[in-house]
C-alpha cells in the first residue's frame, strides 16, 4: 500500500481558512475552490472539517459538501460537530466517503459502536488532536480547550474497540508551525495501535513529509501547507519520488527530472530550455 497523501480543508464560517496553533486563522477562499485545485494537483484524499459548527450548535453543512465533493474524484471525508446517525447519513448522501468524529466521538454515547455497525468501521474517522506534556500526549476536545483523561494510546485504543476504523493523529504543538510533524508521536502512535493511522500538524516543506512517512503512518495530512502554491501537491510528490518513495503521482504535470532547492522549490530551468517550450504543443491535463 502506497502512503496516502493528504489534503485538510480546515472549515471556520463557511470559509476555507489556515489553523495557527488553534487561536490564529487566516482566511484563504471558498471550501470547494481549494478542494478542485487540491483534486487537480493530484491529492490522494481530501478532509473537510468545519471548524465552526460546533460553535454554531449544527453538523457541517451536507450542502457544502456537496458543492465540494462534485468537483474532485478522490475519497472525501467530513467532519464538524457531527452528533447522530442522521448527521451522517446526510453526509453520505451528499458525497462523503468517510465521516471524522472529534469531540462528539467522546460526548456522543454509543455513536461510534452505532456508525461502525451501519456504514462499516472503515467509513468512522477519529480525530485525536493532541500536545505533549513531559513524556506524555493528552488528548483535547472542543477545539483544545478540554483535556481528556487518560493517555493518547489508551483513548486511541478505546475508540478502536468501540468501532473506529481510522485514527487521525493532529498535534496542537506544530499546528501552523511548518516546523515538521512530530515524529515520536507518529511512531508511538502507528506501532501501538491496530488501525490505518494519518499523521498531521506541522509541515512546512516536502522534506517535512519524508520525515514523516518514514514512521510508517497510512498517511501524511496537511492543511495550510497545500495554499498559495500552485502545483503544491504535485511538487511535494516529486521530491518524494525523487527521496525513492514509492507515492502515487500520475498526474500530466509530474516535473520529472527536475530539480530543488534547499526551500523546497524547483529550480529554474535554463533560458534555452524556457524559450524553447514557447513552441511546445502541451495538451490540457486530465487526472
Amino acid at each position: 500500500m502506497k502512503t496516502r497523501i493528504v489534503g485538510v480543508v480546515l472549515i471556520k464560517d463557511d470559509w476555507c481558512v489556515q489553523s495557527i496553533g488553534f487561536e490564529r486563522y487566516l482566511p484563504v477562499g471558498r471550501p470547494e475552490i481549494a478542494v478542485e485545485y487540491l483534486n487537480q494537483w493530484g491529492i490522494d484524499e481530501i478532509i473537510l472539517l468545519d471548524m465552526s459548527a460546533r460553535l454554531k450548535g449544527q453538523s457541517i453543512d451536507p450542502g457544502l459538501v456537496a458543492q465540494a465533493t462534485r468537483r474532485c474524484q478522490v475519497p472525501v471525508a467530513a467532519g464538524g460537530n457531527v452528533g447522530s446517525i442522521k448527521d451522517m447519513e446526510a453526509l453520505l448522501t451528499h458525497g462523503a466517503d468517510k465521516i471524522v468524529l472529534n469531540t462528539t466521538a467522546f460526548t456522543k454515547s454509543g455513536l461510534i459502536e452505532e456508525a461502525s455497525r451501519l456504514f462499516g468501521a472503515q467509513c468512522v474517522v477519529v480525530s485525536l488532536d493532541v500536545r505533549k506534556k513531559g513524556d506524555s500526549y493528552r488528548v483535547f476536545t472542543h477545539g483544545g480547550s478540554r483535556e481528556l483523561d487518560g493517555e493518547l494510546l489508551e483513548i486511541a485504543n478505546k475508540v478502536i474497540e468501540r468501532g473506529a476504523g481510522e485514527i487521525m493523529v493532529h498535534s496542537i504543538d506544530r499546528d501552523g508551525q511548518k516546523t515538521g510533524f512530530d515524529l515520536d508521536l507518529s511512531t508511538r502512535v502507528v506501532g501501538s495501535i491496530p488501525v490505518p493511522v494519518i499523521i498531521s500538524g506541522g509541515a512546512g516543506h516536502p522534506h517535512h513529509f519524508l520525515e514523516a512517512v518514514g514512521t510508517g503512518p497510512s498517511g501524511v495530512a496537511a492543511a495550510n501547507f497545500w495554499h498559495f502554491t500552485e502545483h503544491s501537491v504535485i511538487l511535494t510528490k516529486r521530491y518524494l519520488v525523487e527521496k525513492g518513495l514509492d507515492i502515487r503521482l500520475d498526474t500530466y504535470a509530474d516535473y520529472a527530472n527536475r530539480r530543488f532547492m534547499e526551500d523546497g522549490r524547483l529550480r529554474k530551468l535554463p533560458d534555452q530550455v524556457l524559450d524553447d517550450l514557447r513552441f511546445e504543443y502541451v495538451p490540457e491535463e486530465k487526472i
